[in-house]
């Protein structure tokens, strides 16, 4: 099981536009996706994360070099998945359920609760509360073929794990995993940061998950 501690860099509720510089500022180092878990789908594009938090907010930048991008789900809580799409699973140590963060390269974002198979949408007025920047700009788009290289960026405040009551993300742990998908793309690909051992693709499985420590 991989395992990170995520830096605390002292800072409120920081913009979207503002987490490259502050981590940065705080050195923090990026963690590849790169583990191929299904030799049907070998395609293995150049994907990379760093991770941090204010105690207030968990902090997500992600680097992702590809042959195609696509943005076809036309907002929030769409099929962000088939668009070229960078995910963050988490669950509380102890707990069964799991939140899903998946936000593809235009910035819309698909945020769920639950065990698998019995999903809770997250509401809407918690969506917006999720910061977002992207370098390919927030607005839907057909796929582009040829390689590209993209950034994306999400704070996401601890009120947006709605299902919790979180004040302070200091000391806490947690199991997660972080993936990089794209499932219409020409060539679908389906990575991950933790390992899967599972016959065929599904990121829905909380056992494997990874580990991370908050820093205090």
């Amino acid at each position: 099981m991989k395992e990170i501690t995520v830096k605390r860099i002292a800072s409120g509720v920081p913009e979207a536009e503002d987490v490259r510089r502050l981590m940065d500022e705080s050195s923090v180092e990026f963690n590849p996706i790169d583990t191929v878990n299904w030799i049907e789908y070998p395609y293995c594009p150049k994907v990379e994360f760093r991770i941090a938090h204010t105690g207030a907010a968990l902090m997500l930048h992600y680097r992702v070099s590809e042959a195609s991008v696509r943005a076809v789900a036309p907002g929030d809580q769409g099929r962000v998945w088939e668009d070229s799409c960078c995910e963050f699973f988490v669950r509380m140590a102890n707990e069964p359920e799991y939140y899903n963060f998946e936000c593809n390269c235009a910035g819309a974002l698909l945020l769920n609760f639950g065990r698998k198979g019995e999903r809770q949408r997250g509401p809407e007025e918690i969506l917006q509360k999720v910061k977002r920047w992207t370098s390919l700009g927030r607005e839907p788009f057909e796929e582009r073929i040829g390689e590209c290289s993209w950034e994306l960026t999400l704070v996401i405040p601890v009120t947006a794990f709605f299902k919790h009551r979180i004040n302070d993300l200091s000391g806490m742990t947690m199991r997660a995993n972080f993936y990089k998908c794209g499932d219409l793309l020409q060539t679908p690909h389906f990575l991950s940061w933790n390992p899967i051992d599972l016959p065929q693709p599904c990121f829905h499985c909380p056992d494997l998950f990874g580990q991370i420590f908050f820093e205090k």
